[in-house]
């Protein structure tokens, strides 16, 4: 992925304190993040609480003075420049995508955190990957979560982490449109396997609005995809999947209790975002088969 001379966001929050990068949880490695992260997704536990157990002690939760100013990345942060050109990419992408519908787009904050971090949502947790929250409409994200996907998820390269970026942003584009809100209220009245059917619409509909921002931003602002990184991409989407994550764990599959979709199916929608570049071709609610 060639991202050489891309403008970089004035939108990322550096909250990780003045060392940076991903900081072990009391001695807790990759590989125990790894094991915490994929039993929160298959069991719904805290993954918090299951590094408590495993390392004998609580985080510390990242702190900053109330109106201080939050800084920014360091100028030779690798790692932050990367993120920063490609939320400034989703940023240019989705303006110019609503203004097309007629819209405003507003863009997000992304904060870089590690351990723990207060967000309008809850403690934000490194353990349980990235997220987006929709109270403060925030991206928060551990970069270490790039190399729990590399080296314990089988999903490297700059490409496959853009794609988390893409994912989460995503979720930001559907609070826009009104959508997390309209799930969140059916969500209410419904089910446990009702609503978890409604999450993985949701989740897959963001992977497929990651696709519309690759494919719209490369045309639009000129990088370039280098070979086998849409494969990259598309491996991490199946990396991820609920079943593939449940065999993982458990070496059973539950499909009533997915909330993000099978490998095939996150596979599928983002490629379709991609092929396609278009907003519409994301509904996945229309959709009779996913």
């Amino acid at each position: 992925m060639k991202m050489d001379g891309q403008e970089e966001s004035e939108n990322v929050e550096d909250m990780r304190g003045s060392s940076g990068g991903f900081r072990p949880i009391h001695g807790i490695g990759l590989g125990t993040v790894a094991v915490a992260l994929i039993g929160g997704w298959l069991f719904g536990v805290n993954p918090l609480q299951i590094l408590g157990l495993l390392s004998g002690g609580d985080s510390q939760v990242a702190q900053t003075a109330p109106g201080q100013p939050a800084p920014s990345p360091p100028a030779d942060d690798a790692q932050a420049h990367f993120v920063s050109q490609v939320l400034r990419s989703t940023e240019t992408v989705w303006t110019q995508a609503f203004q097309q519908r007629g819209r405003t787009y507003v863009d997000p904050k992304l904060v870089l955190f590690r351990d723990e971090y207060p967000t309008a949502c809850g403690t934000g947790e490194a353990a349980a990957g990235p997220f987006y929250c929709g109270e403060d409409r925030k991206v928060y994200l551990d970069l270490g979560f790039f190399d729990v996907m590399s080296r314990q998820l089988g999903a490297p390269g700059q490409f496959a982490h853009a794609y988390v970026i893409g994912h989460e942003v995503g979720h930001h584009v559907q609070n826009l449109l009104g959508i997390l809100a309209r799930v969140n209220a059916q969500r209410e009245h419904s089910s446990e396997t009702q609503s978890n059917g409604l999450s993985v619409r949701l989740e897959l509909q963001a992977d497929c609005l990651a696709g519309v921002w690759a494919t719209r931003s490369q045309t639009e602002q000129g990088w370039r995809l280098e070979p086998g990184d849409i494969a990259a991409a598309l491996n991490a989407a199946s990396q991820i999947g609920d079943d593939t994550l449940q065999r993982r764990g458990r070496g059973v599959v539950v499909p009533d209790s997915f909330t993000h979709g099978t490998s095939a199916q996150r596979v599928a929608w983002l490629r379709r975002g991609v092929d396609s570049g278009q907003i519409d071709a994301c509904d996945t609610f229309a959709a009779e088969r996913l």
